[in-house]
């Protein structure tokens, strides 16, 4: 598995968890969705996303 593969990965399951946890225990969870959103454009612009970072240094390579 790739950085961007993982990075793709982790977005998906954290918007899916909260959008259930939105659904199931309180709509404040929509805020994650949000956040992970706005990490998704920011890093669109500025080519740099924390979660990139770490999964390099768990040893995955780029694409």
């Amino acid at each position: 598995m790739t950085v961007n593969d993982a990075l793709r990965l982790i977005a998906g399951v954290f918007v899916l968890a909260s959008i259930l946890l939105a659904h199931y225990v309180h709509p404040a969870w929509l805020l994650l969705t949000g956040f992970v959103a706005l990490n998704l454009i920011q890093s669109a612009f500025s080519k740099w996303c924390p979660m990139m970072t770490i999964l390099r240094k768990t040893g995955l390579k780029e694409g």
